[in-house]
């Protein structure tokens, strides 16, 4: 059991390995909405927050607005390294994993996990943060729709088609194929593309060098089993920011799955990014009524017993 606790811990780091500030700089944070609303349902009116999966510190900066302190977990030394240069008041980051955050029990008024619950096992992970809760206490697992909603949809069109080679060459990179197996043609009736979404991109499947992944929609159910919590629900709120073609284009290259192909020597050309860039480009600039974008986010919380 430890063995594959440690290979998930080193997969999901390793995922996010190389772009720390592509992922800083495209990123959207939680909508300002939403930190209110998180302390009503803590009863908290500034909680103490504990942000697992920090990355580069957009959730726990986020936080830091409405909270009294945060406490961010991320495994990633790059990713916590860059959250560091950007400091903000009552913040601090330390190295740690979902299931092994390496703090005192009821430490936190509110956890929350801004697009990186999908990765850890739920199991273990449900069970330590229902511990570091506090009787009361908020988990906020927080995910965001891909893509964005621009308005444009050529540009969204590319994003699925892309999306669904990416998810085409991770398959055969996990089925063990490489060089020209791996780089052959990919057909449009692929079977792969049938089970493919691109709202739950990771849904419950095993990726490359053997990372777990956990479907996005199963978290509230998840949370119902684990008998952590005496009530939850899903909660959904859009909120809209600056962007055109560039940010598009930046948010898909922040996506793990497309670096960790382009770690494995694949190009832009075979991977399919180069002609997704230019139909993302070409789509904004013919784009009558550009009006940034849009992130839809949906939070599946659970409140803890008193």
């Amino acid at each position: 059991m430890l063995e594959v606790e440690l290979s998930l811990h080193h997969g999901s780091r390793d995922r996010f390995r190389g772009f720390a500030d592509l992922y800083d700089a495209n990123r959207p944070s939680p909508p300002e909405a939403l930190g209110p609303l998180l302390a009503r349902y803590a009863n908290v009116k500034r909680p103490a927050v504990v942000d697992i999966g920090s990355g580069t510190g957009l959730s726990s900066r986020w936080a830091a607005k409405w909270a009294e302190s945060v406490i961010g977990i991320e495994p990633n030394a790059e990713m916590r390294s860059v959250a560091e240069t950007r400091p903000a008041q009552s913040v601090k980051y330390m190295d740690g994993i979902g299931h092994d955050t390496g703090l005192d029990a009821s430490t936190a008024d509110v956890v929350t996990v801004v697009q990186a619950m999908h990765w850890m096992d739920p199991g273990p992970t449900l069970t330590e943060i229902g511990r570091v809760l506090r009787p009361g206490g908020l988990l906020a697992a927080i995910d965001v729709d891909w893509p964005p909603v621009s308005g444009v949809a050529p540009a969204e069109m590319a994003w699925k088609v892309l999306y669904h080679r990416i998810r085409v060459l991770e398959a055969r990179i996990t089925a063990g194929q490489d060089g020209a197996l791996l780089r052959r043609s990919i057909p449009d009736d692929d079977p792969l593309h049938a089970v493919d979404e691109t709202a739950d991109p990771h849904g419950d499947r095993v990726l490359p060098a053997g990372l777990r992944a956990w479907s996005k929609s199963g978290h509230l159910h998840r949370m119902d089993l684990s008998g952590q919590f005496q009530y939850t629900r899903e909660i959904a709120l859009s909120e809209q920011v600056e962007g055109g073609a560039e940010r598009f284009c930046g948010l898909m290259y922040s996506q793990g799955s497309y670096q960790g192909l382009r770690r494995r020597g694949l190009t832009d050309a075979e991977i399919g990014a180069d002609e997704f860039e230019q139909r993302v480009k070409e789509g904004f600039s013919s784009a009558r009524m550009p009006g940034g974008l849009t992130f839809t986010w949906y939070v599946r919380i659970g409140l803890k017993e008193r």
